[in-house]
Protein backbone atom coordinates (compact mmCIF):
# COMPACT_ATOMS: atom_id res chain seq x y z
CA UNK A 1 0.00 0.00 0.00
CA UNK A 2 1.49 3.36 -0.61
CA UNK A 3 1.85 6.41 1.83
CA UNK A 4 -0.82 8.11 1.13
CA UNK A 5 -3.76 5.74 1.19
CA UNK A 6 -2.70 4.09 4.59
CA UNK A 7 -4.45 5.56 7.35
CA UNK A 8 -4.26 3.04 10.88
CA UNK A 9 -6.61 3.96 13.48
CA UNK A 10 -7.07 3.36 17.18
CA UNK A 11 -10.30 4.22 19.10
CA UNK A 12 -9.95 3.18 23.43
CA UNK A 13 -13.59 3.92 24.64
CA UNK A 14 -13.09 6.42 28.09
CA UNK A 15 -14.62 4.14 30.72
CA UNK A 16 -11.62 4.84 33.21
CA UNK A 17 -9.56 2.53 32.51
CA UNK A 18 -7.26 1.20 29.36
CA UNK A 19 -6.30 -2.16 29.29
CA UNK A 20 -2.97 -3.82 28.66
CA UNK A 21 -4.64 -6.27 26.00
CA UNK A 22 -6.47 -3.03 24.29
CA UNK A 23 -2.78 -1.22 24.86
CA UNK A 24 -0.90 -4.13 22.94
CA UNK A 25 -3.81 -4.02 20.54
CA UNK A 26 -2.79 -0.22 19.22
CA UNK A 27 0.61 -0.72 19.01
CA UNK A 28 0.50 -3.39 16.82
CA UNK A 29 -1.69 -0.45 14.97
CA UNK A 30 1.36 1.97 15.15
CA UNK A 31 3.55 -0.30 14.11
CA UNK A 32 1.81 -1.21 10.92
CA UNK A 33 0.92 2.05 10.26
CA UNK A 34 4.69 3.14 10.35
CA UNK A 35 5.90 0.51 8.14
CA UNK A 36 3.55 1.46 5.44
CA UNK A 37 4.45 5.05 5.74
CA UNK A 38 0.83 6.05 6.78
CA UNK A 39 -0.57 7.89 9.37
CA UNK A 40 -2.25 6.79 12.70
CA UNK A 41 -5.37 8.34 13.96
CA UNK A 42 -6.59 8.49 17.52
CA UNK A 43 -10.59 8.50 17.83
CA UNK A 44 -12.30 8.26 21.17
CA UNK A 45 -15.41 6.52 21.42
CA UNK A 46 -17.55 8.16 24.17
CA UNK A 47 -21.28 7.78 23.19
CA UNK A 48 -21.63 6.19 26.83
CA UNK A 49 -23.20 9.17 28.33
CA UNK A 50 -23.40 6.95 31.74
CA UNK A 51 -19.80 5.66 32.14
CA UNK A 52 -17.78 8.30 29.67
CA UNK A 53 -16.51 11.26 31.33
CA UNK A 54 -14.47 13.62 29.40
CA UNK A 55 -11.68 13.38 32.30
CA UNK A 56 -11.37 9.63 31.51
CA UNK A 57 -10.72 10.76 27.60
CA UNK A 58 -7.54 12.87 29.08
CA UNK A 59 -6.91 10.12 31.30
CA UNK A 60 -6.18 7.42 28.31
CA UNK A 61 -4.56 10.00 26.46
CA UNK A 62 -1.84 10.41 29.01
CA UNK A 63 -1.81 6.66 29.69
CA UNK A 64 -1.07 5.92 25.56
CA UNK A 65 1.59 8.34 25.63
CA UNK A 66 3.16 6.89 28.67
CA UNK A 67 2.85 3.38 27.07
CA UNK A 68 4.81 4.52 23.22
CA UNK A 69 1.87 5.41 21.25
CA UNK A 70 1.98 8.41 19.12
CA UNK A 71 -0.52 9.63 16.47
CA UNK A 72 -0.78 11.66 13.73
CA UNK A 73 -4.05 12.96 14.52
CA UNK A 74 -6.22 13.04 17.71
CA UNK A 75 -8.61 14.90 20.18
CA UNK A 76 -5.59 16.21 21.49
CA UNK A 77 -3.80 17.45 18.60
CA UNK A 78 -6.89 18.02 15.79
CA UNK A 79 -6.41 16.98 11.89
CA UNK A 80 -8.58 17.35 8.85
CA UNK A 81 -11.41 14.89 9.73
CA UNK A 82 -12.09 17.05 13.45
CA UNK A 83 -13.59 16.21 15.45
CA UNK A 84 -12.36 12.94 17.35
CA UNK A 85 -14.29 12.52 19.62
CA UNK A 86 -17.38 10.60 18.98
CA UNK A 87 -19.43 12.50 21.23
CA UNK A 88 -18.84 15.66 18.88
CA UNK A 89 -19.95 13.38 15.79
CA UNK A 90 -23.87 12.65 16.48
CA UNK A 91 -25.19 14.90 13.35
CA UNK A 92 -23.40 12.05 11.53
CA UNK A 93 -24.98 9.03 12.67
CA UNK A 94 -28.47 10.40 12.57
CA UNK A 95 -27.57 11.26 9.22
CA UNK A 96 -26.86 8.08 8.41
CA UNK A 97 -29.59 6.36 10.81
CA UNK A 98 -32.08 8.56 8.34
CA UNK A 99 -30.74 7.10 5.29
CA UNK A 100 -30.50 3.27 6.79
CA UNK A 101 -34.50 4.17 7.65
CA UNK A 102 -35.48 5.76 4.65
CA UNK A 103 -34.03 2.86 2.15
CA UNK A 104 -35.62 0.48 4.74
CA UNK A 105 -32.83 -1.61 5.80
CA UNK A 106 -33.79 -0.79 9.63
CA UNK A 107 -36.95 -0.93 11.76
CA UNK A 108 -38.03 -0.26 15.64
CA UNK A 109 -37.39 -3.00 18.18
CA UNK A 110 -38.99 -2.77 21.62
CA UNK A 111 -37.06 -6.11 22.55
CA UNK A 112 -34.45 -5.86 25.49
CA UNK A 113 -31.30 -7.96 25.69
CA UNK A 114 -33.23 -10.22 28.64
CA UNK A 115 -36.15 -10.25 25.93
CA UNK A 116 -33.75 -11.42 23.20
CA UNK A 117 -31.48 -14.02 25.94
CA UNK A 118 -34.74 -15.64 26.82
CA UNK A 119 -36.49 -16.02 23.63
CA UNK A 120 -33.31 -17.12 21.41
CA UNK A 121 -32.57 -20.67 21.26
CA UNK A 122 -29.13 -19.92 19.40
CA UNK A 123 -26.11 -20.75 21.54
CA UNK A 124 -23.40 -17.75 21.79
CA UNK A 125 -19.75 -17.22 23.10
CA UNK A 126 -18.65 -14.59 25.08
CA UNK A 127 -17.78 -12.15 22.43
CA UNK A 128 -21.20 -12.45 20.79
CA UNK A 129 -24.77 -12.68 22.23
CA UNK A 130 -28.00 -14.31 20.91
CA UNK A 131 -29.08 -14.19 17.62
CA UNK A 132 -32.45 -11.89 17.86
CA UNK A 133 -35.15 -13.78 17.09
CA UNK A 134 -36.97 -11.70 14.94
CA UNK A 135 -39.83 -10.31 17.14
CA UNK A 136 -40.19 -7.33 15.94
CA UNK A 137 -38.86 -7.75 12.71
CA UNK A 138 -41.72 -6.65 10.22
CA UNK A 139 -42.78 -9.46 7.73
CA UNK A 140 -41.61 -7.35 4.45
CA UNK A 141 -39.05 -4.41 3.92
CA UNK A 142 -38.16 -1.77 1.52
CA UNK A 143 -35.09 -3.57 0.99
CA UNK A 144 -36.86 -6.88 -0.64
CA UNK A 145 -38.70 -4.37 -2.80
CA UNK A 146 -35.66 -1.94 -3.74
CA UNK A 147 -33.03 -5.14 -3.89
CA UNK A 148 -33.27 -8.35 -5.48
CA UNK A 149 -31.95 -10.84 -3.06
CA UNK A 150 -30.35 -12.02 -5.79
CA UNK A 151 -28.01 -9.35 -5.43
CA UNK A 152 -27.27 -10.37 -1.65
CA UNK A 153 -25.73 -13.60 -2.12
CA UNK A 154 -21.84 -14.19 -2.01
CA UNK A 155 -21.47 -10.48 -0.89
CA UNK A 156 -17.84 -9.82 -0.06
CA UNK A 157 -15.15 -7.78 0.97
CA UNK A 158 -11.79 -8.46 -1.38
CA UNK A 159 -8.60 -6.57 -1.71
CA UNK A 160 -8.75 -4.31 -4.70
CA UNK A 161 -5.48 -4.89 -6.95
CA UNK A 162 -1.97 -3.21 -5.94
CA UNK A 163 -2.79 -0.37 -7.23
CA UNK A 164 -5.87 0.01 -5.25
CA UNK A 165 -4.26 -2.10 -1.87
CA UNK A 166 -5.46 -0.25 1.45
CA UNK A 167 -9.11 -0.53 0.26
CA UNK A 168 -11.91 -3.55 0.83
CA UNK A 169 -14.56 -3.15 -1.12
CA UNK A 170 -17.63 -4.98 -1.40
CA UNK A 171 -19.61 -6.38 -4.60
CA UNK A 172 -21.65 -6.34 -6.33
CA UNK A 173 -22.22 -2.40 -6.10
CA UNK A 174 -23.00 -0.57 -3.07
CA UNK A 175 -26.95 0.29 -3.22
CA UNK A 176 -27.92 3.78 -4.40
CA UNK A 177 -25.17 2.59 -7.33
CA UNK A 178 -28.44 0.14 -8.74
CA UNK A 179 -31.35 3.00 -6.98
CA UNK A 180 -29.96 6.27 -8.28
CA UNK A 181 -28.85 6.78 -4.91
CA UNK A 182 -30.14 7.18 -1.21
CA UNK A 183 -33.04 10.82 -0.85
CA UNK A 184 -30.66 13.20 0.52
CA UNK A 185 -31.14 13.79 4.51
CA UNK A 186 -33.16 16.70 5.35
CA UNK A 187 -32.22 19.27 8.13
CA UNK A 188 -35.55 18.34 9.94
CA UNK A 189 -34.12 14.75 10.25
CA UNK A 190 -31.11 15.27 12.20
CA UNK A 191 -33.18 16.94 14.41
CA UNK A 192 -35.47 14.09 14.88
CA UNK A 193 -35.26 11.28 17.96
CA UNK A 194 -34.57 8.13 16.56
CA UNK A 195 -34.84 7.21 20.48
CA UNK A 196 -37.43 5.33 22.97
CA UNK A 197 -37.04 2.46 21.10
CA UNK A 198 -34.09 0.20 19.89
CA UNK A 199 -33.49 0.54 15.48
CA UNK A 200 -32.20 -2.88 14.35
CA UNK A 201 -30.46 -3.32 11.01
CA UNK A 202 -32.41 -6.21 8.49
CA UNK A 203 -29.85 -8.47 7.96
CA UNK A 204 -30.45 -10.15 4.35
CA UNK A 205 -30.97 -14.15 5.28
CA UNK A 206 -28.94 -16.51 3.75
CA UNK A 207 -26.57 -14.30 2.13
CA UNK A 208 -23.13 -14.90 2.50
CA UNK A 209 -20.58 -12.54 3.71
CA UNK A 210 -16.82 -12.76 2.89
CA UNK A 211 -13.60 -10.83 3.82
CA UNK A 212 -10.49 -11.40 3.74
CA UNK A 213 -8.51 -10.38 7.09
CA UNK A 214 -5.19 -8.82 6.53
CA UNK A 215 -3.77 -11.59 9.31
CA UNK A 216 -5.99 -14.65 9.64
CA UNK A 217 -6.87 -14.66 5.74
CA UNK A 218 -10.05 -15.50 4.40
CA UNK A 219 -13.61 -15.31 6.73
CA UNK A 220 -17.21 -16.04 5.81
CA UNK A 221 -20.80 -15.98 7.80
CA UNK A 222 -23.83 -16.52 6.63
CA UNK A 223 -26.62 -13.92 7.50
CA UNK A 224 -29.22 -14.85 9.69
CA UNK A 225 -27.43 -18.23 10.83
CA UNK A 226 -24.26 -17.17 12.19
CA UNK A 227 -25.53 -13.26 13.43
CA UNK A 228 -28.83 -11.96 13.42
CA UNK A 229 -30.29 -8.22 13.34
CA UNK A 230 -28.89 -6.16 15.07
CA UNK A 231 -29.10 -2.62 16.47
CA UNK A 232 -27.72 0.04 15.42
CA UNK A 233 -30.01 3.40 17.28
CA UNK A 234 -30.00 2.81 20.84
CA UNK A 235 -33.45 3.09 23.60
CA UNK A 236 -31.85 5.51 25.32
CA UNK A 237 -30.92 7.86 22.04
CA UNK A 238 -27.19 6.51 21.51
CA UNK A 239 -26.09 5.15 17.93
CA UNK A 240 -24.71 1.46 18.43
CA UNK A 241 -20.54 1.14 18.20
CA UNK A 242 -22.00 -0.75 14.60
CA UNK A 243 -23.13 2.48 12.93
CA UNK A 244 -20.63 4.67 14.94
CA UNK A 245 -17.49 2.90 13.66
CA UNK A 246 -18.67 2.81 10.06
CA UNK A 247 -19.50 6.49 9.75
CA UNK A 248 -16.90 7.67 11.54
CA UNK A 249 -13.99 5.19 9.67
CA UNK A 250 -15.34 5.99 5.98
CA UNK A 251 -15.42 9.99 7.44
CA UNK A 252 -11.86 9.45 8.20
CA UNK A 253 -10.76 7.88 5.19
CA UNK A 254 -9.48 5.20 7.24
CA UNK A 255 -7.68 2.41 5.39
CA UNK A 256 -7.08 -0.42 8.12
CA UNK A 257 -8.75 -1.11 11.14
CA UNK A 258 -7.12 -2.85 13.72
CA UNK A 259 -8.35 -4.26 16.40
CA UNK A 260 -8.96 -7.98 18.53
CA UNK A 261 -9.63 -11.13 16.99
CA UNK A 262 -13.04 -11.07 19.53
CA UNK A 263 -14.36 -7.95 16.88
CA UNK A 264 -13.98 -10.74 13.55
CA UNK A 265 -17.50 -11.13 13.61
CA UNK A 266 -18.60 -7.34 14.09
CA UNK A 267 -16.84 -7.07 10.55
CA UNK A 268 -19.60 -8.88 8.93
CA UNK A 269 -22.16 -6.77 9.87
CA UNK A 270 -20.10 -3.59 9.53
CA UNK A 271 -20.10 -4.55 5.92
CA UNK A 272 -23.39 -5.00 5.65
CA UNK A 273 -23.89 -1.48 6.95
CA UNK A 274 -20.96 0.56 4.48
CA UNK A 275 -23.50 -1.45 1.70
CA UNK A 276 -26.48 0.24 2.46
CA UNK A 277 -24.57 3.43 3.44
CA UNK A 278 -22.62 3.13 0.15
CA UNK A 279 -19.41 3.58 1.49
CA UNK A 280 -16.00 2.14 1.23
CA UNK A 281 -15.11 -0.09 4.02
CA UNK A 282 -11.83 -0.41 4.83
CA UNK A 283 -9.39 -3.66 5.10
CA UNK A 284 -9.33 -5.87 8.69
CA UNK A 285 -5.76 -6.88 10.59
CA UNK A 286 -7.63 -8.93 13.41
CA UNK A 287 -4.76 -9.54 16.15
CA UNK A 288 -4.36 -12.13 18.64
CA UNK A 289 -5.68 -11.18 21.90
CA UNK A 290 -3.31 -10.79 24.58
CA UNK A 291 -3.18 -14.00 27.01
CA UNK A 292 -1.52 -14.88 30.34
CA UNK A 293 1.20 -17.59 31.39
CA UNK A 294 -1.79 -19.97 31.59
CA UNK A 295 -2.76 -18.90 27.78
CA UNK A 296 -6.32 -17.01 29.02
CA UNK A 297 -7.09 -14.29 27.72
CA UNK A 298 -6.54 -11.30 29.53
CA UNK A 299 -9.62 -9.95 30.14
CA UNK A 300 -11.34 -6.25 30.85
CA UNK A 301 -12.22 -7.72 34.46
CA UNK A 302 -8.32 -7.89 35.10
CA UNK A 303 -7.78 -4.21 36.85
CA UNK A 304 -4.14 -4.75 37.59
CA UNK A 305 -3.39 -4.93 34.47
CA UNK A 306 -4.53 -1.28 32.93
CA UNK A 307 -2.14 0.46 32.05
CA UNK A 308 -2.94 3.50 35.16
CA UNK A 309 -2.15 0.13 37.91
CA UNK A 310 1.19 -0.52 35.80
CA UNK A 311 1.79 2.87 35.85
CA UNK A 312 1.59 3.30 39.72
CA UNK A 313 3.23 0.26 40.28
CA UNK A 314 6.34 1.49 38.32
CA UNK A 315 6.00 -0.72 35.08
CA UNK A 316 8.66 -0.15 32.15
CA UNK A 317 6.90 -0.33 28.91
CA UNK A 318 9.26 -1.46 26.78
CA UNK A 319 9.12 -4.42 29.51
CA UNK A 320 5.46 -4.87 29.10
CA UNK A 321 5.84 -4.51 25.05
CA UNK A 322 8.42 -7.23 25.16
CA UNK A 323 6.78 -9.22 27.34
CA UNK A 324 3.27 -9.81 25.68
CA UNK A 325 4.46 -8.60 21.90
CA UNK A 326 4.73 -11.92 20.63
CA UNK A 327 1.27 -12.84 21.80
CA UNK A 328 -0.61 -9.79 20.05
Amino acid sequence: MTNKEYRGRIAPSPTGLLHLGHAMTFWRAQERARQAGGKLVLRIEDLDRDRCRREFADAIIGDLHWFGLDWDEGPDIGGPFAPYLQSQRRSRYLEAWEKLRVGGFVYPCKCSRKDVMEASLAPHDENEGPIYPGTCRPRSSGVEAAVPAAEWKNLQATRLPAQGRGKIVATPKPFGAERGGLPPVTAAATTTAAAATHWRFRVPDGARIEFVDERVGKQSAVAGRDFGDFIVWRRDDVPAYQLAVVVDDAAMRISEVVRGEDLLRSTFRQLLLYRALDLTPPQFFHTQLVVDESGKRLAKRHGALSLRALRERGAVPEELRARYENKS
